[in-house]
């Protein structure tokens, strides 16, 4: 990739190909929440090509979406002004009319979306941050892990890092373990939290939906006591009722939306959360991330992003009712193991852009990127050969 070198005047580049791979990282140690439990991860990651420059997106789900890429996206990108990303989103999310775009569809749009918005960027020769316009100098993060299958000394290495190494003010922990049949360990896990990281750091918990409405408001009245700031997905973000009786009966902020994949999702969810969330990565990349952000806005609500703290942290800038950014265990460590550029929470205040490196400001490693790579054959579009159709002559290009 080209670094800090503008396309000069003259027509708009063209998106010659999309590169896509799919990489498997495994979790430096067993990782469980409230509902499931991994010991590994895949990123599909998105390289957008205009001459010598690339863009890099990416979304954390299955291998598949990489072969959503492949086989119907890529031939509405390719050929296309790379100046013009929401109209390439548009043209892709009609193209997945008839594919779910809920589900793998839209994790695929979202990496490729991303990488666009990376490559813009890269092609004008600014950090993305400063091309949206930005709405803050710098941006919250939350550390965030705590799984419900650490034991006492992993939860507090954990913890000790994020409040005392790196000074984040604020913390999150997973409960609702196993499906909610532990409250008496998901309680014990909230004082050991509380107790380690001092009153003064903000607490936050995150059932991922694995209680039923009235046990999550019997588990917050528990809350006070260690003065718990937030409640995330405290019942399933399916049900809108129950999270509005939780989000009545607690002092703690009610969020949720890290599953959303369309505007009338998070339309549907604002009234009923005291924050919403959205991942980009997930819900149309940062085109409709920012929308999303626009309507918490209308709900006089903030946006807080959900995971993948380095493809959120550019678009966060730029959103005036920003509440943070999660800075996620398992993705901050294979984002700093595959870039270069990673940024730095200490403080618990990200500075993207600020070192004035272009896009995203990120460059994967190429021996990262062949260590962890899917094996050939494990993938539909694994491999990092061009997908998509050759680039049309310039001035002309499908659709809307």
């Amino acid at each position: 990739m080209t670094a800090g070198t503008a396309t000069p005047p003259g027509p708009a580049p063209l998106v010659e190909a999309l590169h896509v791979r799919v990489l498997d990282f495994p979790t430096d140690a067993p990782e469980a929440d409230g509902t499931a439990s991994w010991d590994s991860t895949t990123m599909v990651l998105v390289e957008a090509a205009a001459g010598d420059h690339r863009g890099v997106g990416w979304t954390y789900g299955a291998a598949a979406a990489a072969g959503v890429v492949t086989e119907l996206l890529a031939g509405q990108v390719t050929g296309r002004s790379a100046f013009d990303v929401p109209a390439a989103n548009e043209a892709m999310h009609r193209a997945l009319r008839n594919a779910a775009r809920p589900g793998i569809g839209g994790y695929a749009l979202s990496a490729v979306d991303i990488a666009l918005w990376d490559l813009k960027a890269r092609l004008l020769g600014v950090p993305l941050a400063d091309l949206l316009g930005r709405a803050r100098s710098s941006v919250p993060v939350y550390g965030s892990g705590g799984f419900t299958c650490y034991d006492e000394g992993q939860l507090e290495r954990q913890l000790r890092g994020w409040a005392a190494q790196e000074r984040i003010p604020r913390v999150k922990i997973k409960i609702g373990e196993s499906w909610g049949t532990r409250e008496d360990r998901d309680l014990a896990r909230i004082r050991q939290a509380r107790a380690l990281v001092g009153p003064d750091t903000e607490l936050y918990v995150d059932a991922n939906g694995a209680y039923t409405a009235k046990q999550a408001i019997r588990v917050a009245e528990r809350f006070r006591e260690y003065d718990v700031r937030w409640f995330e997905e405290p019942v399933s973000s399916d049900d809108l009722p129950g999270l509005a009786r939780v989000r009545a009966a607690t002092g703690a902020d009610v969020a949720a939306g890290e599953y959303g994949f369309a505007l009338p999702y998070f339309a549907a969810m604002a009234p009923v959360v005291d924050c919403l969330q959205a991942d980009a990565t997930r819900c149309g990349g940062l085109t409709v991330w920012l929308r999303a952000g626009a309507l918490a806005q209308a709900h006089a609500l903030e946006l807080s992003a959900h995971c993948a703290p380095h493809a959120h942290a550019h678009a966060a800038a730029a959103l005036p009712n920003l509440r943070h950014v999660e800075w996620f265990h398992d993705h901050v460590r294979i984002e700093r193991l595959l870039f270069d550029g990673a940024l730095d929470p200490a403080g618990g205040e990200l500075l993207p852009g600020a070192d004035g490196s272009p896009g995203l400001g990120l460059t994967p490693r190429p021996e990262v990127l062949d260590r962890y790579a899917r094996p050939a054959g494990g993938a539909a579009a694994g491999a990092s050969e061009p997908a998509g159709v050759p680039a049309r002559a310039p001035g002309r290009r499908p659709g809307p």
